[in-house]
C-alpha cells in the first residue's frame, strides 16, 4: 500500500504542478504526499497519518516531524492553493445555471470554529475557501465578509450567484453585503427578529401565527435594510424557516433553501463520517486551517475520480440512457 500512495502522490503532484505552476517544487510534492496519505489513512489525527506516511524511515516521530513542519509553514496560503481548484468548479456550476454558494460554520474543535464557504456540487458540496477562529461562539460579520471578499474575483463574469446561509448569519448586514454584489440569496432569518411591514414594527414568528407565508420588501431592525421574506411552516420541523430572499417570495423560491443541506454531507467528510476532524488536536487556527486544505484536495481528487470512473465504466443502465439518447 505505501507504493500505491507513493504513485497516487505522483499523480496529484503532477495535477498541481499544471494547475499552481509558481508554487515552489517541495511545497507541490508534500502536499500531494500528504494528499495521498490522507485519502488512505483517512485520519486528521498526525500519528495516524504519520504511520501511513511513505517516507524512508521506520521511525514514526521523524515522519510526524516532517507533517508538523507542512502544517506550521506559513509560506502554504491555502486561499492560494485552493484558488485555481475553486474556479474551475465554478465555471462548471456556471455553465449548468445558478451557482450556489453555501456559508456556515462548524466545530473543529473545544477551542475552534471553521467558517466554511461552499459550491453546491450535485445533491452535496465541495470547499472553496474558510477561515478557523479561536472562538466558541459564532463568527462575526467582519470574518464572513473577509471570506465572500476573497472568493468573489474566482466567481465568473455574469454568473447567476446565490448565497444560502443559516440563521446564525441571517443579519443585516450580510443582506446588504450580498445585495451590494448583485447577488441572489437565501439566508435564514431568527424568529425573534424585529422587522417594520407597513411602517408598524413587529417580529417575525408573529407573521407565522398569522399564516402571512410571503412579505415582500419587510424592513429589517432599526437599520431598515429591505428584503422579501418567504415563510414555510413544515410539519416535521419545530420552527418556520423564515427566510430572507432577493427574489418575489413564493413557497418554491422559500423552498429552495433546502439546497443549504448540502454542506452537511461535506461537514460529515471533515469530520464523524470521514477524515475525523475532532481528532487532530491541533492547538492554532493557521495549523488547523492547513490541515484542512489537505483534506480538502483529499476531496477535490476523490470527486475528480469518482466522475472519471463513472465516464469510463458506466453501469448497464446509464449505458442503455446513453444509448438512448443518441437515438433520438
Amino acid at each position: 500500500m505505501v507504493g500505491g500512495i507513493a504513485l497516487q502522490a505522483e499523480g496529484i503532484a503532477e495535477e498541481l504542478r499544471r494547475r499552481l505552476p509558481t508554487q515552489r517544487k517541495t511545497q507541490r510534492g508534500k502536499l500531494a504526499l500528504l494528499v495521498a496519505t490522507m485519502l488512505h489513512a483517512r485520519s486528521a489525527n498526525l500519528m495516524a497519518l504519520a504511520a501511513s506516511l511513505p517516507l524512508a524511515t521506520e521511525r514514526a516521530d521523524m515522519r510526524y516531524q516532517w507533517i508538523a513542519r507542512f502544517i506550521d509553514n506559513g509560506r502554504v496560503v491555502c486561499d492560494a492553493v485552493m484558488e485555481p481548484f475553486a474556479r474551475e468548479v465554478l465555471a462548471k456550476a456556471a455553465m449548468a445555471g445558478r451557482v450556489t454558494l453555501i456559508m456556515d460554520q462548524t466545530k473543529a474543535s473545544d477551542r475552534h470554529q471553521i467558517l466554511m464557504l461552499s459550491l453546491r456540487f450535485g445533491e452535496r458540496a465541495l470547499p472553496l475557501a474558510w477561515r478557523v477562529e479561536a472562538t466558541e461562539g459564532a463568527i462575526g460579520f467582519a470574518v464572513q465578509k473577509a471570506l465572500l471578499t476573497a472568493i468573489t474575483p474566482w466567481l465568473p463574469p455574469e454568473a447567476d450567484i446565490c448565497l444560502m446561509a443559516d440563521r446564525f448569519y441571517g443579519t443585516p448586514e450580510l443582506i446588504a453585503f450580498a445585495a451590494s454584489k448583485g447577488w441572489n440569496y437565501r439566508l435564514r432569518l431568527k424568529g425573534n427578529l424585529s422587522v417594520f411591514i407597513d411602517g408598524h414594527k413587529s417580529r417575525l414568528d408573529q407573521h407565522a401565527a398569522r399564516r402571512l407565508p410571503y412579505l415582500p420588501e419587510v424592513e429589517l431592525t432599526h437599520r431598515r435594510v429591505t428584503t422579501n421574506i418567504g415563510v414555510i411552516t413544515d410539519p416535521g420541523h419545530d420552527e418556520p424557516w423564515f427566510i430572507a430572499m432577493s427574489d418575489t417570495p413564493g413557497y418554491l423560491t422559500t423552498l429552495d433553501y433546502a439546497k443549504r443541506w448540502g454542506i452537511e454531507p461535506m461537514f460529515s467528510d471533515f469530520k464523524s463520517r470521514g477524515f475525523g476532524l475532532e481528532q487532530s488536536q491541533l492547538q492554532t487556527p493557521d495549523r488547523l486551517s492547513r490541515l484542512l486544505l489537505v483534506m480538502s484536495l483529499a476531496l477535490y481528487f476523490a470527486v475528480s475520480t469518482g466522475q472519471w470512473d463513472a465516464a469510463a465504466n458506466p453501469s448497464a443502465d446509464e449505458k442503455k440512457r446513453r444509448a438512448g439518447n443518441r437515438e433520438t
